[in-house]
Parts: C-alpha cells; sequence; structure tokens
C-alpha cells in the first residue's frame, strides 16, 4: 500500500517521511487512532515506503519487487501479529502465526481498513474474544533474532494491542526497549489506557486523528457516490471511514426503510383511512422475517432520535436530510404520555416477528396501538398549549 491511497492523515505522513528522512525512525512505534481512521493501513504504508529501494521524495515506487509483495502483505521481512481465538479449524492454542492466509485474504478484501469485529467475523470464532498470547511474544522475539531476507529493515506489526494480555506483554517488554538493530516494532491500538504503562512508556506514541469529512466524503465521491449522498454519509460517519461504507451500504435498505415507516406513521397519525392502513399491514406481512424486525428496529431508532431531539440533545441524532427533517417534525410527538409505551409496542413486535407470530395479525395490532398512543401524544401537547 502507498502512502497516497491512505484516505487524509496528510500532514501525519509529511512527518514520518519527513522523520525518515532526519534519520528519526524510532525503533518502537505506537500508531494510536479511533476505528475507521486507518491506523493500519497507514503503518503498512509506511513500512513499504521504508523497505522500498526505489522511493521517492514522498511515497514507495509501487512497482519495485518490494513493494509487489507488500501490496499483498507478504514480504517476508514483515511480520503481522493480531488478536485470536479458537475456530472451526484452530481447536486451541491459537495464535497470530495460525492465521495469516486468512488475515491477508480479510486486509485484501478491505484495503486494510478494518474492524476488529469484522475480523471476528471473518475468522468465525463466535462470541470469543480474541488475545495477543505469550505464544505470539515468543514468535516476535523468535522473528526478529533472524536477519532480513530483503531490505535493511525488518517490521514487525503487532494490530490491536490493546488486546495483547499481560503475559504477552511482559514477554514482549525488553524487546520492545531495545529490539535487535534493523527492525521496527510499530503498534497499533485504539485504547491508550487499555495498553500497560510500561508498554506505553516504551514506544513513541504517534497520534492517528479521525479523518475528516471532507476527507470522507471525497474519497467517496472519487468511488462513484453522489456528491450531496456522500456528504450527508460523512457527517454520519463521524470521522470513522468503516463506518462511512457500512452507512453506504445499508442505505438502500435505510432509505426503504425510512420511506415505509413515514408513510406508516401518516396513516397512524389521522386514522381516517382505514383501508390505506390495512393495505400497508398487509404488504408488511408479506415481507420476510428479517425485512420486518429491520423495519421494525428502524422504529426503534426513530423512537429514540425523537426523545434526544425533545431533550436538545438533537446534535447526537446520526441522521440527515429527509430523515433528520422527518425526526425533528415528529419528535414532539412523542412525549412522556405515550414514549414508553411506544418502546414497548415495538419490542414486542419484534418479539412476535422472532417467534412467527401471525404477521398480519401482528401489524394490524402494532398499528392500532400507535394510533391510540399517538393520541395521546396529541393531547399532552394540546392541554400544554
Amino acid at each position: 500500500m502507498q502512502f497516497k491511497y491512505i484516505i487524509g492523515q496528510n500532514e501525519l505522513i509529511d512527518k514520518l517521511i519527513t522523520g525518515y528522512k532526519e534519520n528519526r525512525v524510532a525503533h518502537t512505534q505506537l500508531f494510536l487512532g479511533d476505528e475507521g481512521s486507518g491506523a493500519l493501513a497507514l503503518a503498512i504504508a509506511y513500512a513499504q515506503f521504508l523497505a522500498c529501494p526505489d522511493k521517492s521524495d514522498n511515497d514507495s515506487c509501487g512497482i519495485c519487487a518490494s513493494c509487489l509483495k507488500y501490496e499483498k502483505y507478504a514480504h517476508p521481512d514483515m511480520h503481522f501479529y493480531f488478536p485470536t481465538a479458537t475456530n472451526q479449524s484452530v481447536k486451541k492454542d491459537p495464535k497470530a502465526g495460525l492465521f495469516l492466509t486468512e488475515w491477508r485474504n480479510y486486509l485484501s478484501e478491505n484495503d486494510a481498513y478494518i474492524t476488529l469485529n469484522g475480523w471476528y467475523e471473518h475468522l468465525g470464532v463466535g462470541n470469543k474474544q480474541g488475545y495477543i498470547r505469550k505464544d505470539d511474544a515468543n514468535d516476535i522475539i523468535s522473528k526478529i533474532s533472524l536477519k532480513a531476507y530483503e531490505g535493511s529493515y525488518k517490521v514487525v506489526i503487532i494490530w490491536m494491542v490493546d488486546k495483547m494480555n499481560e503475559s504477552a506483554s511482559n514477554k514482549l517488554l525488553k524487546t520492545l526497549e531495545e529490539p535487535p538493530d534493523g527492525t521496527i516494532l510499530i503498534m497499533i491500538g485504539e485504547k491508550y489506557e487499555q495498553l500497560l504503562p510500561t508498554i506505553r512508556s516504551r514506544a513513541q506514541l504517534i497520534k492517528v486523528p479521525r479523518l475528516t469529512n471532507e476527507n470522507i466524503s471525497s474519497r467517496l465521491t472519487e468511488n462513484g457516490i453522489d456528491t450531496n449522498e456522500a456528504k450527508d454519509i460523512a457527517l454520519l460517519a463521524n470521522g470513522n471511514w468503516n463506518l462511512a461504507q457500512e452507512i453506504e451500504q445499508d442505505a438502500g435498505e435505510t432509505q426503504a426503510n425510512f420511506l415505509n415507516f413515514r408513510k406508516w406513521l401518516r396513516l397512524c397519525f389521522q386514522p381516517k383511512d382505514y383501508t390505506g392502513l390495512l393495505k400497508f399491514n398487509q404488504e408488511m406481512a408479506k415481507a420476510g422475517r428479517e425485512k420486518q424486525k429491520s423495519f421494525l428496529s428502524y422504529g426503534l431508532e426513530v423512537i429514540h432520535n425523537s426523545i434526544l431531539q425533545n431533550n436538545d440533545n438533537g446534535s447526537l441524532i446520526k441522521k440527515a436530510g429527509e430523515e433528520l427533517e422527518f425526526t425533528q417534525k415528529f419528535a414532539r410527538f412523542i412525549n412522556k404520555a405515550n414514549q414508553k409505551e411506544m418502546y414497548s409496542a415495538f419490542n414486542q413486535a419484534i418479539y412476535h416477528v422472532e417467534r412467527n407470530a401471525h404477521a398480519g395479525i401482528m401489524y394490524s395490532d402494532l398499528s392500532f396501538t400507535i394510533v391510540s398512543l399517538m393520541a395521546e401524544g396529541r393531547d399532552k401537547i394540546t392541554k400544554e398549549q
């Protein structure tokens, strides 16, 4: 990966390059950045830059033998360590070295912009927590004791070092403080407070800032997303590129839920068109169970956002455009007269969907419940005026 493919982080990239030119490359570094900031991708691009024999003033060449191996995350002088747990393939004593194929595939699929939960899902570990263990620490010590195969640097990248257990941390203390010549240890973490003080004190801290809205919207636009939609997604993503991608991928389902929910609430708000309400319920009943759960969960989200709006916390609402406008207008009708009952009604409906209740009856019951609760909300507003 070259620097030119990193999203944003131009100022930090300039600092890393300047440090190299001035012979100020720390042997042990801690890249600290929130999820979606691109800390891992940046570390890989940095390692590729250091190893490239034909680098330019501001990037690796991208075409030499070293760069091509880095692009495949398979350079013999770059070693990855990351949290692991047992799965169907590895029944006991998991460690990073047993999952390198899965790791490289996951990196390739996501251009090195990855998340811990996504990695666990890719690995198939279920609900188990992953850790970097003592066996990983022993492997690190063994690997860096060897000479570099090709370049002048051996690079060890320890991703999510916050998940390193205490025995592994203690095992690596001396190595982190005095790694062998020609070795660069790059630790990547999100939770500074979860690292042992002895680990933090042995590394040069490099803070990787959140991405700006402009960083995210520009990359989305480059990827073919409409400019206005890209700006809305960037606003919701709050500096997290991974979240921005999720929002973009889920935009179709979210839009469908929004349009359906708005239509349904309008039918419930002024219950004159019972034929229309019945027709809507029949259409929703034909949807698959997962789509029904998604629709009802969206309803819970609308209620939650309405309560935020009513309590002067509208800035916490992660919506934009028509969705945000709808929430702001609708919020006053979700008040103390009905908000608790609204939550209960939607949660109960989700419960019944999960248990294969008759969807037509369930939606009719929920609709009439909402009709009544909306009336109570309007009555409270009238009394307060």
